[in-house]
Parts: structure tokens; sequence; C-alpha cells
């Protein structure tokens, strides 16, 4: 795709998701925050056009199926999450035409492991769960001691490394 097409699927991508979340600031902030860092880090790390635009949608959408989650286990823990949300993903993705089928089960992947840190496949795969990490250590307080356990066993990027550091002041 090219950037200029991706860009307005990437905005309607995004509209369709704050309108999924309607009324839910949080979790709004919360997957702005995610993609922003995830849009950063990729081009930090310089990752290749498709692989990067995957890496947008995913964290845009990584958290699509906590209401799911929350209504049916009440619970919004991961496992939940990564199970309940590719389905929605996948019909939000599917309704916003000309995103590659390929691209679609990807991001699909992705969501359903967003909370799995052990046989990482790939650069959008790590670089999400670095994005989502920035954001949950500060809304959930994280101390800094937890903080650098973390990143000595799911940091991997010298971006995302370099941004968790300078984030929370670790040496």
């Amino acid at each position: 795709m090219t950037e200029e097409t991706f860009a307005k699927k990437r905005d309607e991508v995004l509209q369709a998701m704050i309108t999924f979340d309607a009324g839910d600031a949080k979790r709004i902030q919360h997957f702005l925050k995610v993609y922003t860092y995830a849009a950063l880090l990729g081009r930090q790390e310089g990752l290749r056009a498709e692989v990067q635009q995957t890496l947008e949608l995913a964290a845009i959408l990584h958290d699509i199926g906590i209401h799911a989650a929350e209504a049916k286990y009440r619970s919004a823990a991961g496992i939940y999450q990564e199970k309940e949300g590719p389905a929605p993903a996948r019909k939000l993705l599917e309704d916003v035409s000309g995103i590659p089928s390929a691209m679609i089960e990807r991001i699909c992947y992705l969501i359903g492991h967003h909370h799995t840190y052990k046989d990482v496949d790939g650069a959008d795969y790590q670089l999400l769960l670095e994005a989502d990490f920035l954001v949950n250590a500060y809304e959930d307080e994280l101390s800094a001691k937890a903080c650098k356990t973390f990143r000595e066993k799911v940091f991997r990027t010298t971006s995302g490394t370099a941004m968790l550091n300078a984030v929370y002041g670790l040496d």
C-alpha cells in the first residue's frame, strides 16, 4: 500500500476504533498512546513499509477484545483479550476496503498474542509488546524495578529499550 493510501486506511481504522470504544475514554486514550509509540518505534527501527503498516493497525486494534472479555469472563485479563479480539478486529478491518487479506491475518494474529511474551516471531510483534508496555507501565503505576525486570525479560529492540529508559528514567 502506498503511504497516501495507507494514511487514509489508518485514519478509517482509527475512527472506527474510536466509534467501537465510544464512551470509554480511558480505552481510547490507551490505544492512541500505544499506536503513537508503536508507529514511532517502528520508524526508528526502520521497518519495511508493509511491516510498519501492520504494526500500526495492530496497535490501534490490540485491545479490541477487552469489552467482550469483560462481558463473557468478567475479566480484562490478557488471555481473554487475546481470545476475544481477533473476530471483531477482522470484521472492522474487512469493513475498511483495500486492506490486504494477508495483512488482516497478521494483525489478527498479533491481537491474539499481544500478551504472550514467548515465541515472538517478528519485529511487528516485538514492537507491539514494547509499545503496549510503555503505556501499561504508566497506567498501572509500575515501579522502576518492575520496568527493569520487564525490560530484561521482554524488550529486544534498541529503540524500545532506549524509549523505556528515557520515559521512566531507568539506568
